[in-house]
């Protein structure tokens, strides 16, 4: 299993949003540059995510984004939905895919286990916990030392 880019992008992009503690969201070119990723390209991501409903504009076009729910309630689970399908390890567990072998195979019961373990972890971790932890890493980052 490989994640696209679009999801990728998408969670740093949710980070970037959640971090913002003020009324005027923040800006695309700013979430560009911090996450470097080209503006272009974040049109499409911004687009995926104002479509799964999970960030608005703050005051119309040319404004900052924001989080439709607390970042307590986002999953990065919600994130993944925004760019696709519900999670299938394989074609067999597709919704409305029906494989006759599905009762008499061991393997559908892996791959069915594995992907419900996925889908638990995704499901339990939220945005604001990521937010959180990218806070730390940012406070601990601090000025870089370089030793000779």
């Amino acid at each position: 299993m490989k994640v696209n880019t679009k999801t990728r992008y998408g969670l740093r992009t949710m980070i970037e949003i959640a971090l913002q503690e003020n009324n005027r969201g923040i800006l695309q070119k700013d979430i560009a540059k911090r996450e470097d990723i080209s503006e272009k390209y974040l049109d499409h991501i911004i687009a995926g995510l104002k479509a799964a409903g999970l960030i608005t504009n703050v005051a119309g076009k040319k404004s900052g984004y924001m989080l439709t729910q607390p970042a307590n309630e986002l999953t990065t689970y919600d994130i993944y939905k925004a760019f696709n399908n519900d999670l299938a390890l394989a074609d067999c567990l597709e919704q409305g895919k029906h494989c006759n072998k599905e009762e008499f195979c061991a393997a559908n019961d892996f791959w069915n286990e594995l992907n419900d373990h996925i889908k638990e972890k995704m499901n339990s971790v939220t945005l604001k916990q990521l937010a959180e932890k990218q806070n730390e890493l940012h406070n601990q980052s601090g000025p870089q030392l370089y030793y000779i």
